[in-house]
């Protein structure tokens, strides 16, 4: 005979726990004691949590699953990045990034299982989609390379990217619930400044952001301002062109006031000319922003490849003559498969 999946834990609010300890003849202050445990705590079973008697804890395994993203395999890069492969309840993989640089430590983290949408040179494209993260299994990566920065760099995790595997604005629910949690007073309480979104471009997505009144950090991976090129390389774009995208960032930044980050990977001869310089800088004056160049960081069967350094710096040169706010971000974990999806690939192989 078939049986109901027992729900997830972290899909309950707390008033939900507290009507479940109220039906088990419980006191409500243990409603709280479990939710601090879920979400301030970060623990990742219920054996953890050792201020519950042990019957409350076998009631709690009777009634509910406790989903969570465990470590699987964790590699360090000669440059001290970390990557973590993170295995989840269904044996599927996704993958996070721990970045340190000289005043501050990044995870990057994935919000979904694969990549639906293809772009040419992402090895998460090249794995296809599987599903998406549910907002426990995001927060779960966080906590993990958390740890791993106290562990390995005697500091705290700073900045949040979500610019792992997966478009988080195809997760949009559980991508605002993981930040609802990280950033809450009952969660681990860390400012949505420093967290950044990092989208393909969806225009309708990027609306309901800016109407939703979101308080963190949004990034356009754009790579080609080019609008034929850029839906030859990223099929997104053909349903959502350069236009369309440009207009709802404006929306965006009519309704926050919040200045943008635009990512752009150099591909030799791809999007490396003066040319391409020029239409990026075109783009840009829609509003303010601040342009990362990423180097980029090779991914198996594909032909892409990176500039040599003088296209590379004179790119960057035309656009500071534009009195734009250019960084150039190098590539890291070259050693460890870090470009996103590359882990999790060699894993499925």
């Amino acid at each position: 005979m078939l049986t109901a999946e027992k729900p997830d834990i972290r899909n309950l609010s707390l008033d939900e726990i507290q009507i479940f300890f109220t039906q088990n003849n419980e006191k409500s202050f243990r409603a709280r004691q479990l939710y601090e445990w879920l979400w301030k705590k970060a623990a990742g079973s219920f054996d953890q949590m050792t201020n519950l008697s042990k019957p409350i804890r076998e009631k709690l395994i009777e009634n509910f699953t406790f989903h969570t993203a465990k470590p699987d395999k964790i590699v360090k890069s000669s440059d001290g990045t970390i990557k973590t492969l993170f295995r989840l309840f269904d044996d599927t993989q996704v993958e996070g990034v721990l970045i340190p640089s000289k005043n501050r430590v990044t995870a990057c983290i994935s919000s979904q299982v694969g990549c639906a949408l293809g772009c040419k040179f992402c090895a998460t494209g090249q794995l296809g989609f599987t599903r998406n993260l549910h907002y426990g299994e995001i927060f779960d990566q966080v906590t993990t390379m958390a740890r791993l920065s106290v562990e390995n760099y005697q500091t705290s995790l700073s900045h949040i990217v979500y610019m792992g595997m997966g478009e988080p604005l195809l997760n949009y629910t559980n991508v605002m619930k993981s930040i609802e949690m990280i950033t809450s007073a009952n969660g681990l309480g860390m400012s949505p400044q420093r967290i950044t979104v990092s989208t393909v471009g969806l225009p309708k997505m990027i609306k309901q952001l800016a109407d939703d009144g979101v308080k963190f950090n949004l990034a356009l991976s754009l790579h080609f301002a080019d609008n034929v090129k850029r839906s030859a390389f990223m099929p997104v774009n053909i349903q959502n062109p350069i236009p369309k995208i440009t207009e709802a960032l404006k929306y965006y930044h009519s309704k926050t006031g919040d200045r943008l980050s635009v990512e752009y990977i150099l591909f030799n001869n791809r999007n490396d000319s003066l040319s391409d310089a020029r239409m990026l800088a075109e783009f840009c004056r829609n509003f303010p922003v601040k342009v990362n160049i990423i180097e980029y960081n090779m991914v198996k069967n594909t032909d892409f490849q990176k500039p040599d350094e003088a296209k590379q710096k004179a790119f960057i040169e035309f656009l500071e003559n534009k009195n734009m706010v250019v960084n150039l971000r190098r590539s890291r974990g070259k050693d460890i498969a870090a470009a996103c999806g590359q882990l999790a690939g060699e894993s499925m192989e």
